[in-house]
């Protein structure tokens, strides 16, 4: 549902102009030529070869992502993320037998400082102070024997472009451009990785990883209030705890325990790759049996035995600090792959998808109330989740008068569902994203792996636009009534810290 709002949402505009002959004679998507090839270790390759700019993307997606983080341990698949691109065995390193030899101890410091716990008075303090100085003392050792930032320099060297990582709720994914002529170099450098992975600098990266948490959630008024919400609505389910993971646990990670994760989960037969391009699939198939083929599969990916309890009640949390009002409302809703998706995805557009959707229009346009609304299915997929309206008030208008706003929107949703010409108008704008989503090799690359984890076949991402399309207004009003309950609603509130209570909510 997440892909269908922002494509819907996002990209609905009006089509580019130049559009290749290519992404004009398949503007459908299912009808794209990709080659779908399976390793007997479970690895899929998706090939899509496309004339233009002899450059080739890579999006490698791995299927496991935090809510697979071990139990006390969350943050693990954040971490790995960031230690991926720290080497493997014959990349990074100047003497690999004295970097280990160095690792061991300070993971026996490590040791040495848990058992500790949270005695840190008195001589456990100083013991706690001196183990922490060894570890960084070793550590630094240990950088005599390493060359830092080899991975990148050689794709950098190479030509690549947009190399990045992301670590999601369900997924990781790893993503780079190269030049055609240096597409070998991937299958060597990602074969490499997956089965030589060496976690150097482990120790100061999982404090990069803790500041990270500190600068951009601690410290933002904006991410404070979504983790606050997201723990208020899932009490059980891992969907309740931000991917970077608590603080707490963050800091208690261990290179032991994140290699263990990694070895057993980051195999071939939990990751997809989708390779577009100018390029041969006849070299890629070739190329992939050779590098990643002999590897072994390694473990499926552990299913969450957390399931959320259904919501009976709705719940309200507030967050002071000071900064400028937010509020944030969700409401209980079924996982993308859902027959109800399409109908959610069409809600949202109807709601805030243009300047002219109704509750864009009432509140930033009409009433000036608000300095911005946005919908979003959040915060995975797989699973339910939350259909989340965010609205900015401005001045003197409150949270409490946007959702007052909002619940008469979508009552007024029930009584006067959304004719043919308001409809027709959301089709116009995913025809324009259904092409637009065709002219980018890493765009398309992303939606291919994404669609194949999802539903298991890469072209639904290019169905589900269609059933976007065929939705009709009993649709939007039966998705309503199903789920926008009061029952199935939590109310998320940013306040600035020492304003008055507010007086009682009141339409702008």
């Amino acid at each position: 549902m997440g892909s269908a709002v922002a494509a819907g949402c996002a990209l609905g505009l009006g089509a580019p102009p130049g559009l290749s002959a290519f992404a004009q004679s398949a503007t459908d998507g299912r009808d794209l030529p990709v080659v779908e090839h399976v390793l007997e270790n479970g690895m899929r390759f998706l090939l899509l070869p496309r004339p233009g700019a002899p450059t080739i993307a890579f999006v490698t997606h791995i299927g496991v992502g935090s809510v697979h983080d071990p139990a006390g341990a969350t943050g693990t698949s954040h971490i790995l993320e960031h230690l991926l691109f720290k080497g493997t065995t014959t990349i990074g390193t100047r003497d690999l037998g004295a970097e280990l030899g160095l690792f061991t101890v300070m993971d026996a410091a490590q040791d040495s400082l848990a058992l500790l716990g949270d005695r840190r008075s008195g001589a456990a303090a100083d013991d706690a102070a001196r183990l922490e100085s060894r570890i960084r003392a070793l550590e630094d050792s240990a950088r005599v024997f390493t060359v830092p930032g080899e991975f990148d320099e050689i794709l950098t060297r190479s030509g690549a472009r947009g190399l990045n990582a992301t670590t999601g709720y369900e997924a990781t994914e790893y993503t780079v451009s190269l030049p055609a002529n240096r597409a070998k170099l991937w299958f060597v450098l990602e074969a490499d990785r997956m089965r030589n992975a060496v976690f150097r600098e482990f120790y100061a990266e999982r404090s990069v990883v803790a500041e990270e948490r500190r600068t951009r959630v601690e410290s933002s008024p904006g991410a404070m209030l979504f983790e606050a919400h997201l723990r208020e609505a899932f009490r059980t389910h891992p969907y309740g705890v931000l991917p970077i993971g608590r603080m707490e646990e963050i800091e208690s990670l261990t290179r032991p325990g994140v290699r263990e994760h990694f070895q057993r989960y980051y195999g071939p037969g939990n990751t997809t790759v989708a390779i577009v391009g100018a390029f041969e699939p006849d070299s890629a198939i070739a190329w992939a049996e050779d590098y990643f083929g002999p590897l072994p599969p390694g473990d499926a990916a552990p299913a969450s035995s957390a399931v959320e309890p259904p919501q009976t009640e709705g719940r309200t949390l507030e967050v002071a600090l000071d900064a400028e009002p937010v509020l944030r409302v969700s409401w209980k809703v079924p996982g993308a792959a859902h027959p109800d998706a399409p109908a959610l995805a069409m809600l949202a557009n109807v709601l805030v998808g243009s300047r002219d959707a109704r509750l864009y229009r009432r509140l930033v346009r009409e009433d000036r109330s608000a300095r911005s609304v946005v919908a979003a299915a959040e915060p995975g997929g797989r699973d339910p989740g939350l259909f989340t309206i965010q609205a900015d008030p401005l001045s003197p208008f409150t949270p409490e008068a946007m959702l007052t706003v909002i619940v008469e929107e979508l009552d007024r949703l029930r009584r006067e569902p959304p004719g043919s010409d308001e409809l027709e108008r959301v089709r116009a704008r995913l025809e324009a994203a259904s092409v637009r989503r065709l002219t980018s090799n890493e765009g398309l690359a992303l939606q291919l792996v994404a669609s194949q984890a999802l539903w298991g076949d890469w072209r639904e991402t290019f169905g589900l636009q269609e059933r976007m399309r065929a939705v009709g207004p009993d649709d939007i009003v039966g998705v309503l009534d199903r789920y926008f309950r009061d029952d199935g609603r939590t109310v998320g509130i940013l306040r600035r810290a020492g304003a008055p209570n507010p007086p009682e909510p009141r339409s702008p």
